[in-house]
């Protein structure tokens, strides 16, 4: 069983939960209509997904005490272009509160960071306030993962979906992905490569698809590497719950294109 497994298990009993006791439609926020792909394929610096989350399965808890609306503000403040919101609870220690409290709070595109397995997740994301789904090729069938694509973007909403070998970029290619994810992190062992993105960015182009690099990002050396690819997004989590100077943080990554 790897981490992954041990996840998908708990999202399934979740997701088995919110058919009882969820209603579509009963929680809705005012969604703000902006769009993750048009601002990042306009953008002339490297755009940053700027994540909240309080813990990790790799990394343990990384910032507990962290109050998003505040997190989420400065991260607007200082130029992020995204912001992400880890939702799972067992895993990450996030909530669908800390989602609706930062869509209230900020005016960029939000992701709903989350293992999306089922469309009720997706009608509660679009309820919470968010702008952006995560789908992850490794949790589910092709099949599956098409039908959720078409779920959500039917719904008005963008998808970020993420990838971490050739066979998972066929599939998002197929399905018509126009935001692509590459993970740097396997799922299975946790290990973080920057290659990953260098590799699988030759099979895209990045003219017309959206390439997002996901962990890895401490350093400017870090982006001017992966900007060579034609990544045009970087998700950046726990270098920015840890971070002691967002300011300096921002300014680092942020690199011109």
């Amino acid at each position: 069983m790897t981490i992954l497994d041990d996840i998908l298990l708990e999202k399934a009993k979740e997701v088995a939960h919110l058919k009882i006791s969820y209603t579509p439609g009963k929680n809705s926020v005012d969604n703000l209509s902006v769009s993750l792909y048009e601002t990042f394929m306009q953008s002339e610096r490297m755009n940053i997904i700027a994540e909240i989350k309080r813990a990790s399965p790799s990394k343990g808890i990384i910032n507990e005490g962290v109050d998003p609306v505040e997190q989420a503000k400065q991260y607007e403040n200082y130029g992020a272009g995204t912001i992400s919101v880890l939702t799972d609870q067992p895993f990450f220690k996030g909530t669908m509160e800390d989602l609706q409290a930062v869509r209230e709070a900020v005016g960029l595109p939000i992701l709903n960071k989350d293992f999306i397995v089922d469309e009720i997740q997706i009608d509660r994301a679009k309820d919470y306030g968010a702008n952006v789904i995560l789908l992850i090729a490794a949790a589910l069938p092709k099949e599956r993962l098409a039908e959720l694509y078409k779920y959500a973007t039917d719904y008005n909403l963008e998808v970020l979906f993420e990838v971490h070998n050739e066979e998972e970029m066929a599939i998002a290619k197929e399905i018509g992905a126009n935001i692509i994810g590459i993970n740097n992190r396997n799922l299975k062992t946790f290990e973080v490569d920057l290659a990953i993105t260098e590799k699988l960015a030759t099979m895209v182009d990045t003219d017309k698809t959206l390439l997002i690099s996901e962990s890895g990002f401490k350093t400017t050396e870090d982006v001017e590497r992966i900007k060579k690819s034609g990544v045009r997004g970087i998700l950046v989590g726990e270098t920015m719950m840890r971070s002691s100077n967002l300011q300096e943080t921002f300014d680092q990554l942020r690199l011109e294109l």
